[in-house]
């Protein structure tokens, strides 16, 4: 008999690099494998399950929710839509909320408000930054620099700038009155778990100012309470126009969302933008759970755990100078830059029992569920530790 790897080859596309085991069951912070070993997850479905895996809460919501109905349209009004944006706008503090199934949707429609609305004002150009990523549909395509995603697929959309992240003198040179909006990621994930700077956020808003177009916030990995507070560019004590969210906020269900004030929201007229799966009850039901746990204390354990898993980091980071070169990040979205490959450190700590991440070659990207431990901290740092002791 063909193994599933076997099988999963001759049926499937071959996009994913997985890894060699195949999943059993998985509860909270822990992946259970056929063969029964268990793994200590800080992947989190990437940034996806917040709540950890089979959460009992997450479970209910959706049995109720699908012996009432999975799929009627919108065409018709549902409750859990309206509950979960209700929510979402009260945690958010926007006024509307377009739900849809993924964060490439979310950015593919922020896009086209974007560009409608700086249409509208006779502003055509949208600035993006090297580094970032925003999706893999054309549109987000077009506003990534990343050569591998990209190669051989264009053209890709006009009247988009890319330039270099943290570079405050590029957007003095390049932004002007036919600027539309700046889409950015105030925590870079993909591009290695980078921040913006300070420096770098202020002359956005100066400019905006100047010159009245839009900040696109990208929190699709860093928003809901991932970085200790509920969007990243708070930590920045900025407000966006315009904020895409999707990963944490359907509580394992595919659920992405574009929030902004009602005046921007205005912009599109009856007709002009939808989906067909967007804001599925089942997953408004699931993510209204995850909603109720950041708003009832979750954000604390992200804030407080956060802070031990870093000063742990720091403390590697000094043990071994030559091997890691910087601690990165925010709440519970760590990057340990390392001197060498990251995924030789990623298959290091799978032998271990652990799953991780490495993301723009040399930076281990650490993003467990919210509700991880202390003590599940002290076991994924041990196993850092005695890895790079072995280099």
């Amino acid at each position: 008999m063909n193994t599933l790897k076997q099988r999963e080859s001759d049926s499937l596309f071959r996009l994913y690099r997985r890894y060699p085991i195949e999943i059993e069951s998985a509860t909270g912070c822990t992946i259970t494998a056929k063969d029964g070993t268990q793994y200590l997850d800080f992947l989190s479905g990437l940034c996806v399950n917040a709540l950890g895996h089979s959460n009992d809460k997450v479970i209910d919501a959706i049995t109720r929710q699908v012996q009432k109905y999975m799929h009627v349209s919108n065409y018709l009004y549902q409750e859990p839509q309206v509950l979960f944006a209700e929510k979402l706008k009260t945690l958010a503090k926007y006024h509307k909320v377009f739900l849809c199934n993924s964060g490439t949707e979310a950015n593919e429609g922020a896009m086209k408000l974007l560009r409608r609305h700086g249409a509208l004002r006779g502003k055509t150009e949208i600035i993006a930054f090297t580094g970032g990523f925003h999706g893999r549909t054309m549109g987000t395509l077009s506003l990534m620099d990343k050569p591998h995603y990209k190669d051989k697929m264009g053209p890709f959309l006009d009247n988009i700038r890319i330039l270099p992240y943290n570079d405050v003198d590029a957007l003095e040179e390049h932004i002007n009155e036919n600027t539309a909006g700046v889409v950015l990621e105030f925590i870079q994930g993909e591009g290695g778990v980078v921040p913006a700077s300070p420096a770098f956020i202020q002359k956005i808003f100066e400019l905006k100012e100047k010159n009245s177009f839009l900040v696109l916030a990208d929190e699709i990995q860093t928003g809901a309470g991932r970085t200790g507070k509920f969007f990243s560019f708070e930590h920045y004590d900025v407000r966006a126009d315009i904020v895409t969210m999707a990963k944490a906020i359907g509580g394992g269900l595919p659920l992405g969302a574009i929030l902004t004030r009602n005046k921007i929201a205005d912009t599109w007229e009856l007709g002009m933008h939808g989906t067909t799966f967007g804001g599925n009850p089942l997953s408004c039901v699931a993510g209204l759970v995850v909603l109720e746990e950041l708003e009832n204390g979750l954000m604390h354990n992200v804030q407080k755990v956060g802070k031990f898993l870093h000063s742990k980091l720091c403390d590697i980071a000094k043990a071994f100078p030559d091997f890691v070169k910087s601690v990165r990040g925010k709440g519970l979205l760590l990057g340990l830059e390392l001197s060498f490959e990251a995924s030789e450190l990623v298959y290091a700590l799978f032998k271990r029992g652990i799953i991780s991440n490495a993301t723009n070659t040399n930076v281990l990207r650490i993003i467990p569920p919210l509700i991880i431990t202390e003590e599940e901290c002290d076991r994924f740092a041990e196993a850092v530790y005695a890895e790079l002791s072995k280099r």
